[in-house]
C-alpha cells in the first residue's frame, strides 16, 4: 500500500507542479504543507494574509513555510485582472464588476482563477469549507473537461489481496458526487475513473467493469438497462478503452466466475476499474471494503473538472491532506500531458 503512496509522491516530485492551498492557516493543512515543502513534492501558493500564516508557522516550529508563496487575495497585484476574469467568464449569469471583485477577496474563487489564468496548477481545499463551497467556483470559472459534462469522485482501494485489480489496487468512481447519474453521465464516470487510474494509481491498462445486480442479461430491471446503455456510450466515447458490462462484482473480479458468467470478455475477473450504478452503491460499498477488509481508502479524488481541484474531508488527518496534495500533482501533470 505504502508503494503507491511512494510512487505518486515520486511522480509529484519528478516534474513540481503549482498547487494552490486556500486554506492557508488551517492547522493540518499548514502542517502538510510544511512536509510536502520540506520533501520538494510540489510548489506551494497558500492563499490568507503572510503575517498571520507566518505566526502560525512560527507557534507551529514549521520553518520551511517560508519556501511558500503567500498571497493575500484582498491585496494582491492581480486581484483586479482576475476579477476582469471572472466578471467575463459570468457575465451571461448577470454579474457585475463589483461582485466579482467582492468574489475575488474569497480565497477559493481567487485559487481557481489562479488556475485558470495559467498561474497555479490545481487546488486543494475542504479542511474548513464545504464540498458545495470548493466545487462552485471550480465549475464556475474552470469548468469541465471537454465532453465531460458532470463531476465525479474516484477512490483509490489499496486492498489486502493481491489477486484482484493490480495487485490489489482498485479505483472506485462515483463515490462523492452524482447520487443517480443517467446513462450519459454515467458513461462520463465511467471514462474519467480510467483516467484517475492511469493518472494518480499507474494503472496504465485500465480494465473497466460496469458493475450491476445483473451479468450480461442474467436479470432484467431498469436500472441494469441504464447499466447497459451507459455501457454503449462509454464504449463510444472511449474505443480503445478495455471497458465491458453489465457485470457483478464476483464475475468482475474473480477470473473463474468471469469465465463462466462472461466468456470473452476483455474485463471479466480482471477488473481494476469498478464503476457503479449509483452514488448510494459506491459510498457503501468502499466503506464495507474499507471497514470489513481493513483496506485504505483514499479519495474521493474530483474528476471532469478541466484542472484538478480537490476536496478534502472536514475531518481529513494532516497525512490525507499531504497525500491529497501529491495526488492533485499526479492530476495536473496529467491535464498538461493530455492538452
Amino acid at each position: 500500500m505504502l508503494n503507491l503512496i511512494n510512487q505518486i509522491v515520486a511522480r509529484a516530485k519528478a516534474d513540481r507542479q503549482r498547487i494552490v492551498l486556500p486554506e492557508g492557516t488551517e492547522e493540518r493543512t499548514l502542517k502538510a504543507a510544511n512536509q510536502i515543502l520540506t520533501d520538494e513534492v510540489a510548489d506551494l501558493i497558500l492563499l490568507g494574509k503572510p503575517a498571520e500564516i507566518n505566526e502560525l508557522a512560527v507557534k507551529w516550529g514549521l520553518g520551511n513555510i517560508s519556501k511558500a508563496t503567500i498571497i493575500d487575495p484582498e491585496t494582491s497585484p492581480k486581484h483586479e485582472e482576475y476579477a476582469q476574469l471572472l466578471c467575463e467568464l459570468r457575465k451571461k449569469k448577470g454579474m457585475t464588476i463589483e461582485e466579482a471583485r467582492q468574489l475575488t477577496n474569497d480565497p477559493l474563487f481567487y485559487g481557481c482563477l489562479m488556475i485558470k489564468s495559467g498561474d497555479a496548477d490545481g487546488q486543494l481545499a475542504g479542511a474548513r469549507n464545504t464540498t458545495g463551497n470548493v466545487l462552485r467556483p471550480a465549475l464556475q470559472i474552470i469548468k469541465t473537461a471537454p465532453g465531460i459534462t458532470c463531476v465525479s469522485g474516484a477512490m483509490l482501494l489499496l486492498t489486502h489481496a493481491p489477486e484482484y485489480g493490480k495487485n490489489g489496487i482498485l479505483v472506485m468512481g462515483d463515490v462523492a458526487v452524482t447520487p443517480v447519474p443517467d446513462p450519459n453521465q454515467l458513461a462520463q464516470i465511467a471514462v474519467c475513473t480510467a483516467q484517475t487510474a492511469k493518472a494518480v494509481a499507474g494503472i496504465e491498462n485500465p480494465k473497466v467493469a460496469m458493475l450491476s445486480f445483473s451479468t450480461k442479461g442474467s436479470a432484467k430491471h431498469e436500472v441494469v438497462d441504464k447499466v447497459v446503455e451507459a455501457t454503449k456510450i462509454a464504449k463510444e466515447m472511449a474505443p480503445t478503452l478495455d471497458l465491458d458490462g453489465e457485470m457483478q462484482a464476483d464475475a468482475a473480479l474473480v477470473p473463474e466466475v468471469g469465465a463462466s458468467k462472461a466468456p470473452g470478455s476483455p474485463v471479466a475477473g480482471e477488473a481494476n476499474v469498478l464503476i457503479v450504478p449509483s452514488l448510494e452503491v459506491g459510498n457503501i460499498s468502499y466503506k464495507l471494503v474499507q471497514r470489513l477488509g481493513h483496506a485504505d481508502a483514499i479519495g474521493p479524488i474530483l474528476q471532469g473538472i478541466a484542472r484538478p481541484v480537490n476536496d478534502l474531508s472536514r475531518g481529513c488527518s494532516i497525512e490525507d491532506v499531504y497525500r491529497m496534495i501529491a495526488i492533485t500533482a499526479n492530476q495536473a501533470i496529467a491535464a498538461k500531458n493530455n492538452k
